[in-house]
């Protein structure tokens, strides 16, 4: 394995740690989902980049679909999940008027005949 490749890999490795003891000792939600959404597949394309050389052609361009896939849906799916725990949560810090008021259409809706 020559040097540049181990040390892409060593990157994304270092990188996946962090997001790891993110996931770990931050406090709120948003701020573990934000490490979790922005470090996961930065790290995986440090390493995908490093395996490329290593691994042939049909190798490096399997590794290039899930670099693509994980980009482009990784934002989506870090949303929707932080949006669903923005819903159900009952903190104060994390009150917004739209969704209060959907809340409140939908208790409408069930309490009437």
């Amino acid at each position: 394995m020559n040097p540049i490749s181990s040390s892409l890999i060593l990157v994304g490795a270092v990188l996946a740690v962090l997001a790891g003891v993110g996931l770990l000792r931050f406090n709120s939600a948003a701020a573990r989902f934000h490490s979790a959404g922005k470090a996961s597949p930065i790290a995986f394309m440090f390493v995908a980049i490093g395996a490329a050389p290593e691994v042939g052609l049909f190798g490096a361009a399997q590794l290039a679909v899930a670099v693509v896939a994980l980009v482009l849906t990784l934002p989506a799916a870090t949303h929707l999940l932080f949006r669903a725990t923005h819903r159900t949560s009952s903190s104060a810090y994390l009150r917004d008027d739209d969704l209060t008021r959907d809340r409140i259409s939908q208790a409408s809706k069930e309490t009437q005949p």
